[in-house]
């Protein structure tokens, strides 16, 4: 994994941006063999500063795993809404389900992906399509 090294950087009132540690050797990449050491020149007449933490960057493997369990936890949210709304109105027209839905879940999530699960939920015969 590599990481930011700017989260070490403390604002100045004047804007000017000042290090609290210094990498060695200098770069924008974190490696194993990097060395960090405390700025002896740092000086701040604050008492307490803030820091920021070093932000990870994610692979493009762990970002699609991320977006993967994403839609799954999403999908699980979806079915759970859709069974939760029938059963409180036991019959309900499509557009008025899909109305409900987006009152109910905040995520984002398209028209599509609503009608996936709504036939998925149909096939396993957790809801009883009206003909």
């Amino acid at each position: 994994r590599s990481v930011w090294v700017s989260p070490f950087l403390v604002l100045g009132r004047d804007g000017a941006q000042i290090r609290v540690l210094r990498k060695h050797p200098h770069s924008r990449e974190v490696g194993v063999e990097d060395e960090f050491s405390f700025n002896n020149s740092f000086t701040n007449r604050l008492y307490r500063i803030k820091i920021n933490n070093i932000q990870l960057k994610e692979s493009k493997e762990e970002k699609n795993s991320t977006h993967q369990r994403v839609q799954q936890d999403r999908q699980v949210q979806i079915d759970a809404a859709v069974v939760r709304i029938m059963k409180t109105r036991r019959t309900l027209q499509h557009n008025q389900l899909v109305a409900e839905l987006y009152k109910q879940l905040k995520f984002p999530m398209t028209p599509q992906d609503i009608k996936k699960r709504i036939e998925s939920l149909i096939e396993r015969a957790g809801l009883a399509g009206a003909d």
